[in-house]
């Protein structure tokens, strides 16, 4: 343990606490003071070392009784496919790309239809319609990314 960092050993102590259970629900302050750091320290290791691409789930509610809660998920066989979906959407894209990610995804058998309808009517022009076409690419790259995060784990 002399050779690991504060960021290590908050990590190494919340995921002990995940092996012994799908999710724990930690105040920051608290294991800030547990571990005799600032709080932000606690975010850092949160932020970085469990992610939705490492099997986690994170989330937060905020002030006097907020809490951040760690969840394991499982994740799909099929992380690269979603991966290379992600890069191609990037920071925005228009309505005829972001078509072309949802039918991938429906002949992947990665959704079916009703879910392919469920995200094509997320993203549809008048769903995301500001009047400014590259904020609205980037409203619809943001929406499929967030579903694409959300297909990499089985809930």
């Amino acid at each position: 343990m002399e050779n690991q960092n504060i960021s290590d050993i908050i990590e190494s102590y919340l995921k002990q606490i995940l092996a012994e259970s799908q999710q724990v629900e930690i105040r920051r302050a608290e294991i800030a003071d547990q571990f005799n750091v600032v709080p932000s320290q606690i975010n850092y290791v949160i932020k970085t070392r469990f992610t939705i691409q490492d099997g986690y789930v994170v989330q937060s509610k905020r002030g006097g009784g907020g809490y951040i809660r760690i969840e394991k998920v499982k994740l799909l066989d099929n992380l690269d496919f979603i991966d290379s979906l992600v890069t191609a959407v990037g920071d925005q894209i228009t309505r005829h790309d972001s078509l072309a990610v949802v039918r991938s995804l429906f002949e992947a058998g990665t959704i079916n239809r009703r879910e392919a309808n469920i995200i094509l009517a997320a993203i549809d022009k008048a769903a995301v319609d500001t009047g400014d076409r590259a904020l609205n690419e980037r409203i619809r790259a943001q929406i499929l990314i967030s579903i694409l995060n959300h297909l990499r784990y089985e809930s």
